[in-house]
């Protein structure tokens, strides 16, 4: 029987997940952090600041500094909610708006590459096969803890 761990590890580094950098564009390095805010941000209306940040597991604190960072780089703006003024609304830049793009076709196309040396069935068995897997994941108790004892 295959190891799990090392097939994921394997996953992770192909992927390019531990790289420092997930991509440029336009000559912008953005980081695999600022390339998942850039994502949810993109798939959301008008977002709070709080929705994205426990969307991807992490603390407000160490987003907001995330935050900060892409709106240096012109690709986040935040707004006040004019219903709420304690709240601040995400949204992309024209330029964050190409990157993410531009980051989406990447992926995409690396995905179809991918695919592309496996049968349909193959294919629809694996997105089948992740989707039940991030499902189970969700139900964990574990899920999106950060690791203790180190």
């Amino acid at each position: 029987m295959e190891n799990p761990r090392e097939l994921f590890q394997i996953m992770t580094r192909r992927f390019g997940l531990l790289n420092r950098n997930c991509c440029t564009v336009g000559g912008c390095d953005i980081s695999l952090v600022q390339s998942h805010i850039l994502y949810e941000i993109d798939h959301r209306h008008k977002p709070s600041m709080q929705q994205i940040a426990d969307a991807l597991g992490t603390d407000i604190t160490t987003f907001s500094r995330q935050i900060q960072s892409l709106t240096k780089l012109n690709l986040v703006e935040k707004t006040t909610d004019p219903d709420d003024r304690r709240v601040q609304t995400l949204s992309l830049t024209t330029e964050g708006k190409f990157i993410a793009t531009t980051i989406d076709t990447q992926m995409n196309e690396y995905l179809d590459e991918v695919f592309s040396y496996m049968s349909e069935f193959e294919k629809e068995s694996v997105l089948r096969s992740v989707k039940l897997f991030n499902d189970a994941m969700a139900k964990s108790s574990k899920c999106c803890a950060p690791v203790t004892g180190c």
